[in-house]
């Protein structure tokens, strides 16, 4: 049994390793948050949030019960578990890179010590814990399942979810060995209400595809039935909302500009590619995703035709997106769609501004930039571009006020219910 004396290493100090190390500290545990990043450890070692949906609170509560940060792994030798939680991104190919992982574990290696217990929570594909972590921790002459315990947990994080949090989210173990998984269910059962094992690290890795994959897929179904519903004169969203009244066998899912965040877009490819290794074509899957990628171009389309409808052309055209991180309610720009559409707009010759509250100025992103701040909104600001496009349907948005003053809307979130001229749904 884990006891609360006990030191646990987070590693990368993002969406999912700061609230995370949160929840250690807050039941006693001293965490020590490793991060590349200086900025982010910088802010934790000042009490300072750099996500806006924890706030400097959380972050200064953390600190004062004993939560520290640094960029030297060479202090990995000290906590008594690891956990890593850093990006899995695709390369340009759409296949899986684990240099962050991989790069991540090396530079652990020469700091690791029998005791250990090491947990992988990043996304990835089944067979990653055991091909790619564990042989490199026995290569130190350290023994899986006697000397050090690997696990799977894979992060279940939903960043501005107000309904569940990192201690109420049920937290899947697998392990390398029987012993492995006694000791992530251990430590896990400390900080999380409900955890759930499973007979190995595969099947944990699995798991956590799948439930994004549920969700890609259903999402690409309903993107799908939306352009056809669209062709025919219906409003999707109308039509969800009356299926949704069906007590059993339907659960809705709600089309969008396109899919963003660093799971639902990225994550079955991880599949797809590791399937190919055993002979299987992901059809279902690659479908999926080519539909969901395609919303973007298929949003420039409908505004295109709205601005025709009025005799102008995107080139020339003043363009406001309100919203462009890739959800409402947090700041996470992640694979936002928002940004896509942003610069085939651009690439269209159309003048581009942006409104987002929780986006002040826009960040430097991997791919991505545009010199530009969130402009306040107000009846004066609203009324002088020749089109607003809803793309991420903020809460602290006065929807009211931007339908009464706009010239025309392009709503991609189904935020108006009823038919408006100068509405058009997408």
């Amino acid at each position: 049994m884990y006891q609360q004396n006990m030191i646990i290493g987070i590693v990368g100090m993002g969406y999912v390793g700061l609230p995370l190390a949160l929840r250690f500290a807050e039941v006693g545990f001293k965490v020590i948050g490793f991060d590349i990043d200086q900025s982010k450890v910088d802010a934790i070692l000042a009490g300072q949030s750099y996500f806006k949906h924890l706030g400097d609170t959380a972050v200064l509560l953390g600190k004062k019960r004993g939560m520290i940060a640094t960029s030297e792994f060479s202090k990995a030798s000290e906590v008594d578990a690891l956990i890593i939680c850093v990006p899995t991104p695709l390369n340009k190919y759409r296949e899986p890179d684990l240099s962050f992982v991989n790069g991540t574990i090396e530079a652990l290696l020469p700091y690791l010590r029998k005791g250990q217990i090491i947990s992988l929570e990043s996304t990835t594909y089944p067979g990653t814990t055991d091909e790619e972590l564990k042989p490199r921790i026995e290569s130190k002459g350290l023994k899986v399942g006697e000397d050090i315990f690997l696990v799977f947990s894979p992060e279940r994080e939903d960043p501005g979810n107000p309904n569940f949090c990192t201690q109420t989210i049920p937290k899947v173990v697998g392990g390398c060995t029987p012993n492995c998984l006694k000791a992530g269910v251990a430590l896990y059962s400390t900080v999380i209400d409900k955890v759930v094992p499973v007979s190995s690290t595969k099947t944990a890795e699995m798991t956590k595809l799948l439930e994004n994959i549920h969700r890609a897929v259903n999402i690409g179904l309903v993107n799908e039935m939306k352009i056809v519903a669209d062709r025919m004169g219906i409003d999707i969203h109308e039509v969800i909302r009356a299926a949704a009244t069906k007590p059993f066998g339907f659960v809705p899912y709600y089309p969008g500009p396109g899919l963003g965040g660093h799971c639902i877009p990225i994550d079955p490819f991880y599949l797809t590619w590791k399937a190919r290794e055993y002979g299987v074509n992901t059809r279902f899957i690659e479908l999926a995703g080519e539909v969901n990628r395609s919303m973007p171009e298929w949003i420039v389309e409908k505004i295109s035709a709205a601005l025709n409808d009025r005799e102008r052309s995107i080139r020339g055209s003043n363009i406001l997106i309100l919203g462009i991180a890739y959800k409402k309610n947090v700041d996470d720009m992640r694979e936002s769609p928002a940004v896509e559409i942003m610069e085939l707009l651009n690439t269209k010759g159309a003048k581009i501004a942006y409104s987002d509250p929780w986006v002040p100025v826009f960040p430097r992103m991997r791919e991505h930039y545009f010199d530009l701040s969130s402009i306040e909104l107000t009846p004066e600001s609203i009324s002088k571009y020749d089109l607003i496009l809803i793309a991420t349907n903020h809460d602290a948005f006065d929807y009211r006020m931007i339908h009464q003053h706009a010239n025309l809307v392009v709503d991609t979130r189904g935020v108006y219910l009823e038919a408006a001229k100068n509405i058009i749904k997408a």
